[in-house]
């Protein structure tokens, strides 16, 4: 991030200068919406004398730490704990931004931080779903293209705005002909049938391939996931009812509603799955990520489940996408094929025979 920046004074709304800045550094509308929600709340607060422990009217530039102790004292009796934390981490980063780029003088939030009871927790405890539960969840889903969102959050570990980037090319299937000129794939997985390739360059607001994309990859490397039989039937079946799409960059997840043929967005998504885990009880408003079955909840089943049946941290966080390349060349010369042989032999399924 830049050190250089305006001055207190010059900063007329410091939350609209942040938001500018999160979207500049490729976050999604979803993410900075919450930053907004949360951000302006604390503004709120602190510009009520009657609420604020100054007793006036107190700017976001000249709040102190025992103000950001009183919200967060305040705030508690309407939210769950972990999203108490998530909040307070919302305002500890925008302070910290805030001072690093000279519009601030301090970070009121530090010692805040380090006075509450629980920890800020970036992977907080989840609901325990087990796998024959999930298996019931999957099995409800009946529309093809939500199924096959599902199954590949679920098989992959990949994050949502890692789908929705996703392109008819980054996907290799053994049961499509390589000659046809709508199935072409990337030079990386030419000649590795049945596999999926992640890419770590796409960021919100960059042309990838010929169509600006409206979420980022967060990649260390771009990686090759393994495609196993029940991916590949759900996948291969979508594909056959697959619309058309208007993009020249042929993306692989489109919409068949309102949006016909459209990218999917991370937005969309959301939705679908949060309807789905409502149906089941798993998601209830602000329930928060220790509560709500979400997207990035199947990437947390999938690290969870996949890291204790191989034993292997190495692979598991090579497929998550969180390792560089000299991790992997610790490993093996041939580490495409181990990640393929520990995957395989180790994966969950989640679908009944239903071939």
């Amino acid at each position: 991030m830049s050190t250089a920046g305006p001055t207190p004074e010059e900063v007329d709304d410091p939350v609209a200068y942040f938001l500018q800045d999160v979207a500049y550094h490729g976050k999604s509308d979803r993410t900075r919406d919450a930053y907004e929600r949360v951000l302006r709340r604390f503004e709120r607060f602190l510009a009520d004398a009657d609420r604020n422990p100054a007793g006036t009217e107190t700017t976001l530039a000249g709040a102190t730490h025992r103000d950001c102790m009183a919200w967060v004292h305040e705030i508690r009796g309407d939210v769950a704990e972990s999203t108490v934390a998530t909040y307070a981490s919302y305002l500890h980063r925008f302070y910290a931004y805030m001072t690093q780029v000279g519009a601030f003088d301090a970070n009121p939030m530090t010692l805040v931080v380090e006075e509450m009871d629980e920890t800020i927790d970036t992977d907080p405890a989840r609901r325990d779903v087990p796998l024959p539960d999930m298996r019931r969840f999957v099995a409800d889903i009946t529309h093809p293209l939500e199924r096959a969102v599902v199954v590949t959050l679920l098989k992959t570990g990949m994050r949502v705005g890692e789908l929705c980037n996703f392109d008819r090319r980054d996907l290799h299937l053994s049961s499509v002909p390589l000659d046809d000129e709508a199935a072409a794939v990337r030079p990386q997985i030419a000649e590795r049938p049945d596999s999926i390739y992640v890419a770590a360059e796409p960021a919100r607001g960059a042309v990838v391939n010929g169509e600006e994309r409206t979420a980022s990859n967060k990649r260390k490397r771009a990686t090759v996931v393994p495609v196993d039989d029940e991916l590949r039937r759900v996948l291969g079946r979508w594909l056959a009812i697959r619309p058309d799409t208007p993009s020249q960059a042929n993306p692989l997840f489109t919409s068949t509603s309102g949006d016909w043929g459209q990218r999917l967005t991370p937005d969309m998504v959301h939705h679908a799955v949060e309807t789905h885990a409502r149906d089941r009880g798993w998601y209830r408003t602000g329930g928060g990520a220790a509560v709500n079955v979400t997207p990035h909840y199947f990437r947390h089943f999938f690290t969870t489940h996949l890291r204790d049946r191989t034993g292997d941290r190495g692979v598991v966080k090579y497929l998550r996408g969180d390792v560089a390349q000299d991790v992997i060349d610790t490993y093996t010369h041939n580490w495409g094929d181990r990640v393929r042989e520990t995957y395989e032999s180790n994966v969950y399924q989640l679908l009944a025979d239903d071939a």
